[in-house]
């Protein structure tokens, strides 16, 4: 090795080389169309793939982070717009583009976009006709997302005053062509329902090509209708325009004007309609009176009316019939029940020790009795007895001699009971007891009888 030459090993000659493309403004960001081959999407989520051309290839890495925007799914042999910066891999010594963003290139790219996306929101259920709501008869307010200054806007809110003039009309304007215009579509849809002024939406634009259309068929939209709480009409270009909003919308309109004709009920026809449910209402009301009346007078004419005594006999008797059945039933199942009580319980008491210990019981109760009657019926005889001999004694009694007028008469100190005038003499001091006190008296003279003749003799 000769003096004063600079050798580089692999490892400083390839970074040498990568710090001249990095630093290169051009290759920091850079569009390059190709072809895609050899795709395969990691595991990991990252996409590595191979762009070329009739005269070269270039290698090719989309990481995870930058690949779950796309709007499509890549394909081999897809022809595609990748933009990105151009750097060198230093373990193979290899330059190759690492991509930020990717489109589709020309038509047959968008429309690969717009099959993908519609079949993976179809296989979620986007499309389902159960998930979509009925546009409201009579809504309050109608609120429309487009662009400010086309056409489609001026249709859209001349045919609703045309037939509606009464109907609020919220506008909301939005960008409807371009990169930003997926965006502030969604954010339109989200704002109206976060605001909840109105009852039904109208999401679209006028006609243009495929491109111009795009934002319509962006996954954002999509959803942003999909998540919405107010009905949606979709109306995007003309007839023959077909967008994933239409898909996913509530209702598809061919065209603006006609989203504004579904929107609202036209005022003639509303009052033609009111005008016609008016008489209809009439007509029937009448035709229910007359109805009515004549059911009135078959009941006023019915024997029911006229002699509603006889059509309750028969139901007045049956019942009492009936009410009979149930008591005797109720009876007889009553006795049966007692009768079967009654027989469990001398079944239970001849086999029962408490049982004969209360017959014991009874009998000593019995006998017992018996012995007070006895005892009663004896001091009862002797009572009667005793009650007998105090009524003779009492009629014996001195005291009740005295009550009937008869007095007794003893000496002054009431010791000796004076029983003949020979006990006395003329100036003695007698007591006479009488029955409610005494008198002290004394004799002034005697007078007394002879037995025989009753002849008196005084003294």
């Amino acid at each position: 090795m000769s003096e004063g030459r600079r050798v580089l090993t692999v490892k400083e000659l390839t970074k040498f080389i990568k710090m001249k493309l990095d630093g290169d403004p051009l290759l920091q960001d850079v569009w390059v169309q190709g072809e895609i081959s050899n795709f395969t999407r990691h595991t990991s989520g990252h996409m590595y793939f191979t762009l070329k051309d009739k005269e070269s290839r270039i290698k090719c890495i989309m990481f995870a982070s930058y690949n779950r925007h796309l709007a499509f799914m890549p394909r081999e042999g897809a022809r595609v717009l990748a933009r990105g910066n151009v750097s060198v891999y230093e373990r193979d010594g290899q330059y190759q583009l690492y991509v930020t963003e990717m489109q589709p290139d020309g038509i047959g790219s968008l429309y690969l976009a717009f099959e993908q996306l519609k079949q993976r929101l179809e296989a979620e259920g986007l499309f389902r006709r159960e998930r979509k709501r009925p546009i409201p008869r009579f809504p309050r307010a109608i609120g429309v997302i487009t662009s400010p200054t086309g056409a489609a806007v001026r249709d859209i809110i001349i045919t609703l005053q045309r037939r509606h003039p009464s109907m609020p009309v919220l506008l909301y304007p939005v960008l409807v062509q371009g990169k930003q215009a997926a965006p502030s579509i969604a954010r339109a849809i989200e704002e109206m329902n976060r605001l909840g002024e109105v009852d039904v939406l109208i999401v679209g634009r006028g006609g243009g090509s495929l491109e111009e259309l795009w934002a319509f068929n962006e996954e954002i939209v999509a959803r942003s209708i999909a998540a919405s709480n107010i009905p949606v009409i979709s109306a995007v270009g003309h007839e023959t325009d077909v967008t994933i909003a239409d898909f996913v919308a509530d209702l598809r309109a061919p065209t603006p004007t006609a989203a504004a004709e579904l929107a609202v009920p036209h005022h003639l026809e509303l009052r033609q309609q009111i005008e016609y449910n008016r008489e209809r209402m009439r007509r029937g009301l009448l035709k229910r009176l007359e109805l009515l009346r004549e059911k009135l007078g078959r009941l006023e004419r019915s024997p029911v009316f006229r002699q509603p005594q006889r059509y309750l006999l028969q139901p007045a008797e049956r019942l009492d019939r009936m009410r009979d059945r149930l008591v005797h039933a109720l009876r007889r199942q009553l006795q049966a029940r007692r009768q079967s009580q009654l027989r469990l319980e001398r079944m239970l008491y001849a086999n029962s020790p408490r049982e004969r210990w209360m017959l014991a019981k009874k009998r000593a109760e019995t006998a017992q009795r018996s012995l007070v009657l006895t005892i009663r019926g004896i001091a009862d005889r002797h009572r009667m007895r005793y009650q007998a001999q105090l009524r003779q004694l009492d009629a014996l009694s001195p005291l009740k001699v005295m009550q009937r007028g008869y007095s007794l008469v003893y000496d002054e100190h009431e010791r000796t009971l004076i029983k003949s005038v020979n006990q006395l003499q003329p100036g003695d001091l007698v007591r006479v007891r009488l029955a409610d006190g005494r008198l002290d008296c004394q004799v002034w003279a005697m007078k007394g009888e002879e037995a025989d003749g009753g002849n008196a003799t005084e003294f």
